[in-house]
């Protein structure tokens, strides 16, 4: 399989390495930050992969943390040199842009979505109509063009050699909410039906009849990577959003989405769920 070398990816890779040694170590934030001449925020950002490290950082902590072997120093250098190269994306401007540069490195995701229709399953004219309700800020037309085309972009994951691996759970709410006016919807519905149909996405719906689930108001998505790389929890919403990749708070939306997964239909029964819904919303014109 080929390795995705992407930025993001590479910060966060080598920023993992630079905590485990600190910690093996005993050493605080403020100590390394003291050594390094610069703020314990900088030494945190690093470690998160927030921001790269320079190779005149990575040469100062192996010589704090006692890294004299000359492969791995050059491993952490690479690493250094990887993170600070630029990925398409970034040309963007994204909000997003960390989750990308993850989500174009990862091997496999579990994505759960409860209202929406998920983002790599959208097609242009669905994604053009959550586009246009975006208050704040109001984006052009020219803006809305060029989120459409990331997102298109983003979507070629699912043709990659070999593709993403998706596990995907989306509440029926989902389906019977209207995107763009009720032709739009139904070829949405129609798309969704095809992208389940790939061998390298299964994807469930919660039916109504499930009731109450834990992620009714939660977006959440589990990006799994080559070992050694850990995985990291994005969770998405109007507050912005959060990375977690403590082992505790990925165990934790592991059990969520395999109690989700347990309330779900089967991908079999999820596809005939949605082919129904499909089909009424064919003969019926959406009226206000």
């Amino acid at each position: 399989m080929p390795e995705v070398r992407s930025p993001t990816l590479r910060r966060r890779e080598l920023g993992s390495q630079l905590r485990a040694r600190r910690l093996e170590l005993g050493l605080t934030v403020d100590q390394v930050a003291q050594h390094l001449l610069c703020s314990p925020s900088k030494v945190s950002r690093m470690e998160t992969g927030q921001r790269g490290a320079t190779l005149r950082d990575v040469r100062d902590l192996c010589a704090l943390y006692g890294i004299t072997n000359e492969e791995e120093s050059e491993r952490l250098m690479t690493l250094a040199r990887e993170g600070k190269q630029q990925g398409w994306w970034q040309s963007h401007e994204l909000n997003f842009s960390t989750f990308v540069g993850l989500e174009m490195a990862a091997v496999s995701t579990k994505y759960c979505q409860s209202l929406v229709i998920p983002g790599l399953f959208q097609t242009a004219e669905y994604a053009r109509a959550m586009h246009d309700v975006v208050v704040q800020p109001k984006l052009s037309a020219e803006r809305i063009d060029e989120l459409i085309e990331v997102r298109l972009r983003r979507q070629q994951l699912l043709k990659r050699d070999p593709p993403l691996v998706i596990s995907a759970i989306i509440d029926e709410a989902a389906l019977h909410r209207v995107v763009g006016g009720p032709a739009t919807m139904a070829a949405q519905l129609a798309h969704l039906v095809e992208v389940a149909a790939l061998s390298s996405v299964t994807l469930r719906v919660i039916p109504y009849e499930a009731g109450a689930h834990a992620a009714m108001d939660s977006m959440f998505r589990i990006l799994e990577f080559s070992a050694p790389t850990p995985s990291v929890v994005y969770v998405e919403g109007l507050v912005g959003h959060i990375y977690l990749d403590q082992p505790k708070d990925i165990d934790r939306y592991e059990e969520i989405f395999e109690s989700l997964s347990g309330i779900a239909l089967t991908p079999k029964g999820s596809v005939e769920l949605i082919r129904q819904i499909g089909d009424i919303r064919k003969k019926l014109p959406f009226e206000r």
